[in-house]
């Protein structure tokens, strides 16, 4: 299967149950799955294959869980393109978000499909699970609060359990401010305030994740953006 039909399908499967909550969340869906490619590379590396029970930490609208229903669609039907492993096929996928539009937004597109709590990822009790996915979340708490949440996914995973990080890398230089400036209007035009950022770099965020009980390594993950995103893949050792 040629990926660009692959992508399409993807697209137009992930993206659909959103037109039952609203044009913007629909147009946000399909903008942020067709440009981010942290998505991609979670299918095309086979990231959570054999993760059953995954848990997605600041989950907005809940696209994550869009993706993976939309992938086990997609292989299901044999839409699938050679060389890549699998779609993960997840028995659930839970998510943890405080904005309660975009809450109201994943429910109303998700429905049965998909767990969506609405509460504070600094005090919402995360179960025992196999896989964390945490997507350009962790800069906007303060440094106690980043330690905390990732000792407590570290405590709700078992040993090499999988933490996928998506972070900015904070000594990229002018590529990273751009991202926090494009961060900053994304999260105006989704209705919420501005507030302060905790940023570190690559190294730095890789030192934070060892003290706290993984192993990691980092992979670019901006391809076709111009920001300084990178993708950190962390086992519980």
């Amino acid at each position: 299967m040629h990926n660009a039909l692959l992508n399409v399908e993807l697209l137009d499967a992930a993206s659909e149950p959103y037109r039952n909550a609203g044009r913007f969340a629909y147009y946000f869906a399909r903008g942020k799955l067709r440009a981010d490619p942290v998505y991609r590379a979670i299918l095309e590396l086979g990231l959570l294959r054999g993760r059953t029970r995954v848990l997605d930490l600041g989950c907005g609208q809940g696209l994550l869980a869009a993706w993976l229903r939309a992938a086990e669609h997609c292989y299901a039907r044999g839409i699938w393109p050679w060389g890549w492993p699998s779609a993960p096929r997840t028995l659930s996928t839970r998510g943890i978000e405080l904005m309660a539009r975009d809450v109201e937004r994943a429910r109303r597109a998700l429905g049965s499909a998909a767990e969506v709590a609405h509460a504070d990822i600094r005090s919402a009790s995360f179960g025992a699970v196999d896989a964390v996915v945490i997507l350009d979340v962790l800069h906007y708490l303060d440094p106690q609060a980043q330690l905390e949440v990732l000792r407590r996914v570290r405590a709700a995973l078992p040993t090499r359990g999988l933490l996928l990080l998506r972070v900015g890398d904070a000594g990229a230089g002018l590529r990273f401010r751009y991202g926090q400036w494009s961060d900053k209007l994304v999260m105006l035009l989704r209705g919420h305030s501005m507030v302060t950022q905790y940023c570190r770099s690559t190294v730095q965020w890789r030192t934070l994740l060892k003290e706290c009980g993984f192993d990691s390594e980092a992979k670019p993950m901006s391809q076709g953006t111009p920001f300084a995103n990178v993708l950190l893949i962390a086992h519980a050792t």
